[in-house]
């Protein structure tokens, strides 16, 4: 049997669009929306790059628990994109030197 015509799933309510800087370009969100939820949006996916090898980090438990998703936001550094909701106006940026995450 075949479902063809039912809806399975509401539409998708989303809230207000908001506009936050990312390495210095624009990009447009969803108040609501995590930073991490939001830059994976965008096709996003490096968050920060390791200290001792230089590689790409993304978003990994995507509850706060690893710190793979920590990113410079509006100038503090080692914020978790994953508990941080976006603002609009918001300066997210590529952490490329940790220093000790757990200042976090």
């Amino acid at each position: 049997m075949r479902i063809s015509s039912a809806k399975l799933h509401p539409p998708v309510q989303r809230g207000k669009q908001i506009e936050i800087l990312v390495d210095g370009e624009p990009v447009t969100v969803y108040e609501g929306e995590t930073v991490a939820a939001a830059l994976l949006a965008a096709s996003r996916f490096i968050f920060r790059y390791t200290d001792k090898y230089g590689s790409p980090r993304g978003l990994y438990c995507g509850i706060g628990l690893c710190h793979e998703c920590r990113m410079v936001i509006n100038d503090v550094p080692n914020v978790r994109a994953c508990m941080t909701l976006v603002e609009s106006g918001m300066q997210v940026q590529t952490q490329t030197n940790s220093n000790d995450w757990r200042q976090a």
